[in-house]
């Protein structure tokens, strides 16, 4: 059976990540993970902090913090964030750990011994402000690209062209703010990648299927020639560097961060006696998820690496890339306190409502927008009224004409056979989208199985059946709340706390259709006769409630917003 190997982009450590770090990676990974779980695939989903490079240096000074410290504050604080979220990471690891330490030495000194490793002279900038040599992220200015005006001297995150520091115009340090820098000669590791071009290209352009925007980003940068990476940095904090010559200087950020996606993988295993860390790495089917910035890294320098070893190790089947989810059109800012952040979120607002609006709005195709005005209109609409007021509407009249047990009512007809069609259609599609990881997609054809109830239930009209043919009433509240408890199962990927709430309704024994039920058994997923006549339910909380003209008001003032949107 094919095991399903899943990475999320790791977050890094210095702050809270907002929305669009969310939407970019980590939802729709999980969303993935648990789709596939219900099917009763094995799964394993691996995520963790990015503790190293010079933010994390820089945010821990700033706090006043030894950077070990700060970085272990930072996880269990991301940590704490994502479960509230219910990411359902089978590991939430650190770059930091003696696992990834072990396997980026590993990764050095087989790269080494390929030959794919040389010490290279380069100028590095020197800032005597500082009295040291600076690493690229210590170095901001205005990108000679795009001209963005506080790009990092690795990456303009405006472009996402990759720099060298001494490319920027009026840089200066990050640090002390000093414009008055010095070009010096300074040796460093340099990863040979542009040997390994026409692999890559080769590899690439045999992915059949894959996100235009993963692909077009990876042939881009090949087109315009691979250049060879350093992979050290002089920094105190970081993976040292095995080399005489080299003490005080570690490895680059973007070498050792995505191994740790298999570094994550033997922590979990390091956790439990007997768990096989190596062979999800041989034998998986491998997908990976991040935004467009990060997709260079894992479309070309990682496979790179893993083929500059000669080693197993398992390459990617699939690159899921997204766009940028904007604040109003603009960028999400910590500095400027523009836009939500998870934490932030989370005060709000309980998880279920931001995992269906960012996974309905996925940045798939092109960048999307996040407003609030669009956020309430889309939760009262989907949420509040196609699904909540649904469960509602016939659990409560369902108890006040026949009781707190589930009535029986007349057979199955015509109108409930035409239902389990559309159902079954309905549901085919919402699978095959998320099979083929369409995430906006999947969002439409779950909101369409719960359009599918509501108007069965107009067509039906219970509450004027019960006039004059109760029994005719009895199955149509009785097949509404088989619809509530397929509602339950299907539900699932994306707003988890919502469905088990849906699943929890009834006194089922463990020999009703419904009991246990899983995604797994298709021949009765639009079979509407989960729950028998007889067994008792509850009437919910509810589920959705409605957002008002002065709660986006407040979060607008709040979170800032312009004020001609």
């Amino acid at each position: 059976m094919t095991r399903y190997l899943i990475t999320s982009a790791l977050p890094y450590i210095n702050g809270i990540k907002h929305l669009g770090n969310l939407v970019g990676s980590m939802l729709p990974a999980d969303v993935y993970a648990r789709y596939l779980r219900q099917r009763g695939e094995e799964v394993l989903y691996i995520c963790a902090t990015d503790e190293h490079g010079t933010p994390a240096e820089l945010a821990a000074a700033a706090a006043g913090l030894p950077v070990a410290e700060y970085c272990r504050q930072q996880h269990e604080l991301q940590a704490k964030i994502y479960e509230g979220f219910e990411l359902s990471f089978d590991h939430f690891g650190r770059s930091s750990s003696p696992e990834n330490r072990e396997l980026t030495q590993h990764f050095g000194r087989t790269l080494t011994a390929a030959d794919l490793i040389e010490e290279r002279v380069i100028k590095q900038v020197y800032s005597p402000a500082d009295g040291r040599f600076l690493p690229d992220r210590y170095v901001v200015g205005t990108c000679p690209y795009c001209g963005y005006d506080a790009a990092r001297g690795d990456q303009c995150e405006n472009c996402t062209r990759l720099l060298d520091p001494v490319q920027l115009i009026d840089p200066r340090s990050a640090v002390s703010g000093s414009r008055d820098l010095e070009v010096r000669d300074s040796k460093h590791l340099y990863f040979r990648q542009s040997r390994l071009a026409p692999r890559i290209r080769e590899w690439i352009e045999s992915r059949a299927g894959w996100p235009t925007l993963t692909t077009s980003i990876a042939l881009k940068w090949l087109n315009e020639g691979l250049e060879d990476r350093g992979i050290t940095r002089d920094l105190e904090w970081g993976v040292p560097v095995e080399r005489e010559g080299y003490e005080g200087k570690v490895y680059y950020v973007w070498f050792d961060a995505p191994i740790e996606y298999i570094g994550a993988t033997k922590e979990w295993a390091d956790q439990a006696p007997g768990r096989d860390w190596r062979s999800w790495w041989e034998d998986s089917h491998y997908t990976q998820f991040m935004a467009k910035d990060n997709v260079p890294f894992h479309s070309i320098m990682f496979p790179a690496m893993i083929m500059g070893t000669g080693e197993s190790w398992k390459l990617a089947d699939f690159i899921k890339g997204f766009n940028w989810l904007t604040y109003y059109g603009g960028k999400f800012s910590t500095s400027r306190g523009y836009g939500i952040f998870m934490d932030a979120a989370l005060e709000i607002l309980p998880p279920d409502y931001w995992r269906y609006f960012l996974i309905a709005n996925a940045p798939e195709s092109d960048d999307s927008s996040f407003s609030w005005e669009l956020f309430a209109t889309q939760v009262n609409k989907d949420l509040a009224d196609t699904l909540g007021n649904f469960v509602n509407r016939v659990l409560t009249f369902s108890r006040k004409r026949f009781g707190d047990t589930v009535p029986e009512g007349n057979p199955a007809g015509e109108p409930e056979r035409k239902l389990a069609e559309e159902l079954t259609k309905i549901l085919a599609d919402y699978e095959a989208a998320l099979e083929g990881k369409h995430f906006r997609r999947a969002a439409q054809h779950l909101k369409a199985a719960w359009s599918a109830g509501n108007s069965y239930l107009e067509l039906k009209a219970p509450w004027m059946e019960i006039k004059e043919n109760p029994e005719a009433a009895a199955l149509t509240l009785r097949t509404g709340m088989n619809l509530i408890h397929l509602f339950g199962l299907i539900s699932e990927p994306l707003i988890p706390a919502t469905a088990r709430t849906m699943q929890s309704l009834w006194d089922l024994e463990e020999s009703d259709p419904g009991y246990g039920a899983r995604w797994a058994e298709p021949e009765r997923i639009a079979q509407l006769d989960w729950i028998p006549a007889g067994r008792g339910f509850r009437v919910p909380e509810v589920l959705f409630r409605k957002l008002t003209d002065d709660d986006v008001a407040t979060w607008r003032e709040r979170f800032g917003a312009p004020e001609n949107a």
